[in-house]
């Protein structure tokens, strides 16, 4: 435990410090003077300071200098630890520390009394980054951006669009801001698959994915709906800006082409169809309205985009 007034004091607390090394929250311990005692693992990786540089020293000289969520000088009024100290309760704040490197840290901090066998007064304070939680939100929404993504092409997933579309689809029928919905299909692509590779395969969808995202406005979104197919939301639009959309999509595509590794350059085309939201409609008719457009895009000749009459 190394305490540092007297290390024999160690046998008072068994196993104590072993707990104390392994917790994830910081840890230290203070005498009735505020002396720091005891100075975990996690307190030095909360807090820059290592336990050779604080162990000895009061809190009170200021070291992490805490302050209250309305500037109170902690270690000079109203610390926790001493008040511990004179009552034996337990105390819960939030708080900011003066890490090493100069930055105020977050903390939740509780102060618990502790009494050897002797009688002698101490106080374990236990503190942990509040903005740990931040860590776990960002976690999360990882997490959610995986979950709503496409592994292969990186754009959104069917998922993704079913919730992105429902949402735009609930602005129109609300607030009658207009939405339109573009379908691509990749015509032949069983013939890309057969005769180039299922790798040239997987580069197609990529190439397509990334075309189509780079040629729609910030607020346009694109998602894999699945096998070859593509869906494009098109929030406050007119029906024709979204035909317009969709001929710049297919055109782009047109032009584009692979390098495969044999030198022979591959191309493709896409077959497009689209529909604006109606009074009455679901995400599912819509889709459905679209995909009709399409299907007939690929019984016309394919290479081209046909959108609401």
């Amino acid at each position: 435990m190394n305490f540092a007034n007297d290390p024999s004091e160690l046998q008072a607390m068994p196993g104590l410090e072993s707990i104390l090394q392994v917790l994830h929250e910081g840890v230290y311990i203070v005498d009735k003077e505020r002396r720091i005692q005891y100075w975990n693992t996690a307190a030095e990786a909360i807090t820059g300071y290592s336990a050779k540089t604080v162990v000895g020293r009061r809190c009170a000289d200021n070291i992490l200098r805490h302050v209250s969520e309305d500037g109170q000088q902690l270690c000079t009024s109203g610390c926790p630890l001493q008040a511990t100290l004179e009552d034996g309760k337990t105390r819960d704040l939030m708080a900011y520390l003066h890490h090493k490197d100069g930055r105020r840290l977050p903390v939740h901090v509780r102060s618990i009394a502790l009494r050897d066998e002797t009688g002698i007064p101490r106080v374990l304070e236990v503190f942990n980054e509040i903005s740990d939680r931040g860590k776990l939100l960002e976690e999360l929404e990882t997490l959610r951006q995986e979950v709503l993504t496409d592994p292969l092409t990186k754009i959104g997933n069917r998922r993704y669009y079913e919730l992105n579309g429902e949402a735009r689809l609930a602005a129109y029928h609300a607030q009658k801001i207009p939405f339109g919905l573009l379908m691509f299909d990749i015509d032949h692509f069983k013939a890309v698959n057969d005769g180039s590779g299922h790798g040239a395969g997987d580069s197609v969808l990529k190439m397509i994915a990334g075309t189509i995202s780079h040629g729609l406005r910030p607020l346009d979104t694109v998602a894999r709906y699945g096998g070859e197919e593509f869906v494009v939301m098109v929030p406050d639009c007119t029906e024709e800006y979204l035909s317009i959309v969709g001929g710049r999509i297919r055109m782009l595509i047109e032009t584009s082409w692979l390098e495969l590794d044999d030198g022979r350059r591959l191309t493709v085309t896409i077959s497009g169809g689209g529909s604006m939201a109606q009074p009455g409609d679901t995400l599912a008719t819509l889709t459905a309205r679209a995909d009709k457009h399409l299907y007939a895009s690929k019984k016309s000749g394919r290479n081209r985009v046909i959108v609401d009459a």
